[in-house]
């Protein structure tokens, strides 16, 4: 029930938030005779801040076109390696003219960085990818917003996330892989490479765990228990949350 009352109050909210947006260009607009009232400023701030409090988010673009490396202009290219239901592997190729360039381009170390699952999107990252592009052949992970996700899918748990992670270090090839996790998936990475390194798998050269929720502490601790049901809490909020209503989700 608590479910189907968030998906209400968004849709009850939806036309007071297209009045605020209009509203809150009214008071700044030089057109518009109430940009000239006493406090028009105020009245903008105000009906924009109910403006931002009640839209949706689109989901931002990387944006990453070109990098300056040993000054030469290479140019980048987004491309989707592997597209799941729930998440997707990209790769940022880059590109050169020169022979020399191109040699020390597939020359450089691999990365692969696994964004978080937990609200925000892969975008955040995009200095950091950004910045590893630099020196490195990048990787990301970038997850679905599980309310986007058709139902006949099924659901996506832990272990389902454990997989996901494999299958892309596998496809990159895991022996010269290096791996980034930052904050949510450290206990996933950290669970994926245990796995793959007790199947006597090629295991990523290094693994670093960036903001880590998990304690390393020698006496019994729950915080891996704790950040498992938290992993499980925000896909099942997202697809029970924005999966209310079937006339505006797929992940109903």
């Amino acid at each position: 029930m608590l479910y189907q009352i968030h998906e209400f109050q968004r849709a009850v909210l939806s036309p007071l938030t297209a009045w605020a947006e209009a509203a809150s260009k009214s008071f700044v607009n030089p057109a518009s005779s109430l940009a000239y009232v006493p406090g028009s400023s105020r009245f903008a701030a105000a009906y924009e801040l109910l403006y931002r409090l009640g839209k949706d988010y689109e989901k931002p673009e990387f944006n990453i076109h070109q990098i300056v490396k040993d000054g030469h202009n290479i140019p980048i290219v987004e491309q989707t390696v592997i597209e799941k239901p729930f998440g997707r592997l990209l790769h940022f190729k880059r590109f050169a003219d020169d022979s020399a360039t191109v040699t020390k381009l597939k020359n450089e170390p691999i990365v692969l960085v696994c964004a978080p699952l937990s609200g925000q999107h892969s975008t955040l990252l995009r200095d950091t990818v950004r910045t590893l592009l630099q020196d490195h052949k990048v990787y990301i992970t970038d997850w679905i917003d599980a309310r986007m996700v058709p139902i006949e899918n099924g659901p996506f748990h832990l272990d389902d996330y454990v997989e996901y992670i494999q299958e892309f270090i596998r496809h990159i090839g895991a022996k010269d892989l290096h791996v980034i996790s930052v904050c949510q998936p450290t206990v996933p990475v950290l669970a994926t490479i245990s796995l793959m390194a007790s199947r006597d798998e090629d295991t990523p050269r290094t693994m670093t765990m960036m903001g880590r929720p998990d304690r390393c502490a020698p006496q019994p601790d729950v915080g891996q228990l704790a950040g498992e049901r938290a992993f499980l809490r925000v896909v099942r909020e997202q697809r029970h949350l924005h999966g209310a209503s079937e006339l505006s989700w797929r992940g109903t």
